[in-house]
């Protein structure tokens, strides 16, 4: 189903990119989406979101005592149209142009990333951040950045724990709307299960290293390999739309 050497890098890439996220809160789909669709197409973005689930899972476990859960159910409830519309896309666009929307999503994400903005937490910026995660989320697996800029105030812990918290039901929200799109089959399924000792793998070394790793040099790193991967795919996805066109 998935050539051994392929599957060798997909499960590489999702190793760096489940161990960025129990380091720094989020970035396994913004690591992981670009490198993998130049891997497999069919491994964004259902794979990619069962892997986010899965790591959100175990971060969350390790960081539930600094959850608060205030206001994230109004990020949740704009996740549901925001996933439609990502649905959609998914169905109507070309693998080329979704290659090209998916390079796009993770240089805005590293833009974002760069300037910080800060915006303040209340019902409507949550509502927003969820629409446009689920967008992003249902298109490419990135759902991360929009609630991450928001949430950036907070402490650390809390920080992972409440990404963590809103990842595993936006996940959730992700795969129904997909399996309702039929874009979720039993071939994503097997994959996903072929890559969750990546995720496990990264999630053991994180726990291991988190207390010693410098936190802005490991963000500083993501943001570099983010830039080079969607580099890649958007010249990738031009050179296929020339052939095509």
């Amino acid at each position: 189903m998935i050539d051994p050497v392929l599957l060798g890098l997909a499960s590489l890439i999702i190793f760096i990119g489940a161990l960025t996220q129990s380091l720094i809160g989020f970035g396994l789909a913004v690591v992981a989406s670009p490198l993998l669709y130049l891997v497999d197409p069919s491994l964004v973005p259902a794979p990619v979101i069962m892997m986010g689930f899965s790591i959100a899972l175990l971060t969350l476990l390790r960081e539930r005592r600094a959850l608060e859960f205030n206001g994230l159910q109004y990020a949740l409830l704009g996740r549901i149209p925001g996933g439609i519309l990502g649905a959609a896309l998914l169905l109507l666009a070309p693998q080329p142009v979704l290659g090209l929307v998916i390079a796009s999503i993770v240089a805005l994400a590293v833009i974002l990333s760069i300037f910080k903005l800060h915006l303040p937490i209340n019902r409507s910026n949550l509502f927003i951040a969820g629409v446009l995660s689920g967008i992003f989320g249902n298109i490419a697996a990135i759902g991360g950045p929009p609630m991450a800029i928001l949430l950036s105030g907070k402490d650390a812990k809390q920080f992972r724990a409440a990404l963590s918290a809103f990842f595993i039901f936006s996940s959730m929200i992700a795969l129904i709307i997909l399996a309702f799109s039929g874009l979720l089959t039993l071939r994503h399924l097997y994959l996903s299960v072929l890559l969750l000792p990546s995720v496990l793998l990264g999630f053991i070394v994180a726990n291991r290293i988190v207390g010693a790793v410098d936190k802005r040099k490991t963000q500083l790193l993501t943001l570099v390999l983010c830039s080079l991967s969607a580099l890649i795919l958007a010249v990738k996805s031009i050179i296929e739309l020339n052939i095509t066109s």
